[in-house]
Parts: C-alpha cells; sequence; structure tokens
C-alpha cells in the first residue's frame, strides 16, 4: 500500500480542524470594532480636507470664518451622509447598553444630577441633524465623565455631547454633528 500524498494528508488535516469548534466571537468587541472602523475612515477623510492651520488669534470673526469654512469642507465631502452611517443599529444599541449600565452603577446619581441639570423644555424640543451645527440655542452641556468612562474613547478631533435625548458625535473643530443616537440619555 502506497503511503498518502502530502495533498491528501493536508486535505485531511484541514477537515479534522474545520470540524473543530471555533471560539466564540466576543458580539460586543466586534461592534466596537466596527465603530472604531468606521471613526478611523472619517478621520482619513477628514485628513484629505482640513487644510492649514488657523495662526493662533484672539479674533472672533477669523475662529468663527475658519470653523464655518472647515465645517463646509466636510459637508461637501460628506454630501451623502445620513444618520446610521457611524452608529449603525448595532452600534446604537450597545451605546445603549453601555450608557443603560452607567445610569445603574454607584455613580449613577451624580450621571443623572448632570443630565437634568439641562433646561427641562429644551431636552424635550431639541433635534439634532447629521451634517448640521450643533444646535445655537442649546447650551453645551459637556457629557458627564462618569458616563464617558463607559463609552468608547474618541481622538481628540472628535467629542460625545448630549443634547436633549440624543448623543451626538461631533467633530470640535468644525462644530459639527457627524451621527446621533435619538434616545440614547434617559
Amino acid at each position: 500500500m502506497k503511503p498518502p500524498t502530502p495533498i491528501l494528508v493536508c486535505f485531511v488535516a484541514s477537515l479534522v480542524l474545520l470540524g473543530q469548534p471555533q471560539a466564540p466571537v466576543n458580539p460586543e468587541a466586534a461592534i466596537q470594532q466596527d465603530f472604531q472602523k468606521r471613526i478611523g475612515d472619517y478621520l482619513k477623510l477628514r485628513k484629505t480636507i482640513e487644510g492649514p492651520r488657523l495662526k493662533p488669534t484672539a479674533s472672533v470673526e477669523k475662529i468663527e470664518h475658519h470653523e464655518k469654512e472647515f465645517a463646509h469642507k466636510i459637508r461637501e465631502a460628506r454630501r451623502s451622509a445620513r444618520h446610521g452611517d457611524i452608529f449603525s443599529p448595532e452600534i446604537s444599541s450597545e451605546f445603549r447598553r453601555l450608557i443603560a449600565l452607567a445610569m445603574q452603577g454607584p455613580n449613577a446619581g451624580r450621571v443623572e444630577k448632570s443630565l437634568r441639570s439641562a433646561e427641562p423644555e429644551v431636552r424635550a424640543k431639541v433635534r439634532v441633524e447629521v451634517n448640521h451645527k450643533y444646535p445655537p440655542s442649546v447650551p453645551l452641556q459637556s457629557t458627564p465623565p462618569t458616563l464617558l468612562v463607559n463609552l468608547p474613547q474618541l481622538p481628540p478631533e472628535l467629542e460625545y455631547r448630549v443634547v436633549g435625548h440624543y448623543l451626538a458625535l461631533m467633530d470640535s473643530k468644525a462644530n459639527l454633528i457627524l451621527d446621533y443616537i435619538p434616545n440614547a440619555i434617559p
């Protein structure tokens, strides 16, 4: 009897390996990895259109003009951007889960108190849109640190903002909303 050929041995070994149970994929890690990829894609786009930095100035007009020009370039480059491009349904669900965890932990009282500090009538009426400025009539509320601890870390160009019941993802230099999660904040 002839010894098996190397090709046959490899084929049989492949079948045996395919029959082995695969290590389960952590679904939360996969979702966060998808989020980081989407953020990375945006940052690549942003880098191609950023242009020269504004020289240090005390001129409010120059700063506002630079911000508006940069936001306009981003809007043009993301003309087809829609809600859910970064915060997909799966990513939104994961963020809601993470926010709910922060709202249940030992710091829940501090998070709720910080969130309630926004004017109640503003929280009820505010609406955000992709590729629009942060609503100028709404105070720029920071995201409570105890809530941020549960969310994926962002690069310095981006930030989370609580806007009413929304969690918005913003480009801080352009003052532009990139995407949002409705009803993320109780």
